[in-house]
């Protein structure tokens, strides 16, 4: 799965988006983030996998090295390409392995090559000579014995090339070897190299260079996985961008009862829920400043301290101390005057902390925050500890739970991001699940902005299923998630790829449906919307647009759309709607005219679209027309057959004219003990619209296409007059 800098994974509940966000998180958590074997082991290994956790990958992850390629190849002693994309992976037991996928390392040799080398060296003591003659002969016994074997086409192995390089420094003698080995640092402390006495240095040389390029090769061939390299391994992990997680089990509550929150912050069993949760607040206390148990502390009462040193001398003493302290207590009611002092002034200073802490939170959020002015207040009560908001268009404060659940979420998300996400993690990685799920749409498409401006510094992977945080304009963002055939769950870019053992294709689904909003609102804004009752109108009359147009028969000033509206009822909410953004309510086109009857207070659109609608009835003289009937049954009824191969007569051989098309088909399915699906008439749409554009229109009558100009004409008659 490659990712951009926002990125949207798609899916419908339970295809294992989540799953794919809590691994990255804990590959490198911002903030807690362990692995916990009861959570994240595997149920099907989870025995095999506790007794060598280390030996199992948890994660893995490959990140582009960008600018620190170059510094990471010469730690890894790679080639800068090979070092341009790292490898992480995180182990059951915590431990990270560092690898790079690019690199592939030589297992083999070029024989060719090694052969290039040896003939070199053999040429040029050959036509130099030397003065130590016996060891010339014996060099050059041994190149040429290296050069024959060397001959052949197989690639060398490390071992061939370690017996090559032995023999060739065999031919050295040990004080020459020693020789060679420390002119190099002799020549950089400026100290004369010396020569040895026993060879002749131009033979040792040549010799010494021949053995350097073996032993160079063989170390290539051997050397170490780079991620293996300590220097390597520290330089990634340390670089590594951290992971912040965040889902709406986190969100605040309004009211936050103290003395759970002192002690669920030092927990290490909660659920997932309460564990969000309370991360959320300790991140809150944090960040104001705020300890909750001093908090909790500051704002005791007489009463409260009474009980805990009662609580303590039981501690200490046993029933009988508790029993005297009780008894000292009642003899007491009343405290003195320097305790009143102590607790009045435990709750001057708490009271200052909280409005401290309220002024720093809508200080820091109005500046994250640029679409409201939110000014929050923490009050503590007892054992409880609330937050109330009020801003300019509502100046009345009111607990954090009853305003809007999105206002919760970017507040808590906002605490979490800013904790986790900036100073040393600026460019942290954020992983959101199910972001602003509760949010309007409008606000949706907000957040969906806002994205954009976090991903300047900080990419951003979300889970979603909503269309409005996809976005038409931005679909090359999003991935479907989905469970595959044998139950796994899988990502993948192409959006039209079959999703496995989804069969309504939920995710693509949403998709479709961002793509439907722009589409919808793109041709909308200019068009001539008519309504029509279902998919199966729109099909055959966008049909039947296409041809008028096609044959010259319809110069429409703009392009009609015919939007489907399912139902009389909702004909009249569409109409509303369209009027609102149109400068004149759209036309419709019905089967009758019951839509406009009964109702003399409709509104005014309304009414005006039920003045230019339009029914069958009127275009064909049939009575109880529908849609079918503009195109004849010589045409449909070989049609029907075709979709209902199954009964002994065809429907050619019953169909009658002057009767509507679908009364016919409905009666003979039933004479014919057929159960005809509920879509059939779309079915018979699609088919028709197909056939009518493949044919010459010369076939069709003359008489139907006069139907068709009439219909269309009538619905669009405002707009062409508007033209003229």
């Amino acid at each position: 799965m490659t990712l951009d800098d926002v990125t949207a994974l798609i899916g419908v509940n339970e295809s294992g988006k989540t799953n794919l966000l809590l691994p990255l998180w804990k590959l490198n958590p911002a903030g807690d983030g362990e692995i916990d074997p009861i959570s994240d082991f595997p149920k099907a290994l989870f025995g095999t996998i506790r007794k060598a956790p280390e030996a199992f990958h948890f994660i893995t992850a490959e990140f582009e090295t960008g600018a620190a390629s170059e510094e990471l190849a010469g730690l890894a002693h790679v080639p800068r390409e090979a070092a341009e994309v790292v490898s992480v992976s995180r182990s059951y037991d915590g431990s990270h392995l560092v690898s790079f996928p690019l690199h592939r390392p030589r297992e083999t040799d070029d024989r060719a090559e090694v052969l290039a080398e040896v003939e070199a060296t053999l040429a040029r003591l050959r036509s130099i000579g030397s003065a130590d003659g016996d060891r010339l002969r014996e060099a050059l016994d041994v190149l040429g014995d290296l050069q024959a074997e060397l001959a052949g086409s197989e690639p060398l192995t490390a071992n061939d090339l370690i017996r090559m390089r032995n023999r060739v420094g065999a031919l050295l003698p040990e004080e020459a070897q020693e020789v060679a080995t420390d002119e190099p640092a002799k020549e950089a402390a400026g100290e004369a190299p010396q020569a040895s006495d026993t060879v002749d240095p131009f033979l040792a040389e040549e010799l010494d260079t021949l053995r350097k390029k073996l032993g160079g090769r063989m170390a290539r061939l051997l050397a170490p996985d780079p991620g293996q390299i300590d220097a390597v391994r520290s330089f990634v992990l340390s670089r590594m961008p951290v992971f912040v997680y965040y889902s709406n089990y986190g969100n605040l509550d309004s009211e936050i009862y103290l003395p759970h929150v002192v002690e669920n912050m030092e927990r290490s069993d909660l659920g997932a829920k309460e564990a969000s949760k309370a991360r959320t607040l300790r991140v809150l206390f944090g960040f104001v400043g705020l300890e909750a148990s001093e908090i909790l502390q500051l704002g005791r009462d007489f009463r409260d301290i009474q009980e805990q040193a009662a609580a303590d001398a039981a501690a200490r003493e046993g029933k009988t101390g508790a029993l005297r302290k009780w008894l000292d207590r009642s003899r007491t009611p009343e405290p003195d005057a320097s305790i009143l002092q102590e607790i009045a002034e435990a709750k001057r200073t708490r009271s200052i902390l909280l409005q401290s802490a309220s002024t720093k939170l809508t200080e820091n959020f109005g500046e994250w925050w640029k679409q409201g002015d939110y000014r929050f207040r923490f009050e503590a009560d007892g054992n409880h500890f609330r937050i109330w908001v009020a801003d300019a268009r509502r100046p009345q404060e009111v607990e954090l739970e009853n305003r809007s659940t999105g206002l919760q979420w970017f507040l808590s998300f906002f605490l979490v991001f800013l904790h986790e996400s900036q100073g040393a993690h600026r460019n942290a990685i954020l992983l959101l699940d199910e972001p602003g799920h509760s949010l309007h749409p409008l606000a949706q498409r907000d957040l969906s902005l806002f994205f954009e401006g976090l991903a300047a510094k900080n990419q951003i992977i979300y889970t979603t299923h909503s269309p409005f945080l996809v976005g038409a304009d931005r679909l090359e963002r999003a991935r479907k998630v989905f469970v595959d055939r044998d139950g796994s769950t899988r990502v993948s870019g192409d959006l039209g790829r079959d999703e496995g053992t989804d069969t309504k294709r939920g995710a693509s689904f949403a998709v479709r449906a961002a793509l439907s909003v722009a589409v919808a609102d793109a041709m909308l804004l200019g068009s001539t919307p008519v309504l029509v009752r279902s998919t199966t109108e729109q099909i055959y009359l966008s049909a039947i647009k296409t041809i008028l147009i096609r044959e010259g028969r319809l110069r429409p000033s703009r392009d009609v759309v015919f939007a489907p509206s399912a139902a009389p009822e909702i004909i009249q909410t569409m109409v509303q709607l369209i009027a609102g953004d149109a400068s004149a309510p759209p036309a419709t086109v019905v089967d009758s005219k019951s839509i406009c009857r009964g109702d003399t207070n409709r509104e005014s659109a309304v009414a005006s679209a039920c003045n230019r609608s339009i029914t069958f009835e009127e275009i064909t003289g049939l009575r109880g027309a529908r849609v079918e009937d503009l195109f004849g049954t010589d045409f449909l009824a070989p049609l029907v057959d075709r979709i209902e191969r199954r009964p002994d007569r065809l429907f050619v051989d019953v169909v009658k004219r002057g009767v509507p098309f679908t009364q016919q088909v409905e009666a003979w399915a039933v004479a014919q003990g057929i159960s005809m699906r509920p879509d059939w008439r779309r079915d018979l749409a699609l088919r028709a619209k197909s056939r009518l554009l493949e044919q010459d229109c010369r076939a069709i009558p003359s008489k139907t296409l006069g139907k068709w100009e009439s219909l269309i004409s009538h619905v669009i008659a405002p707009t062409m007059s508007e033209a003229a």
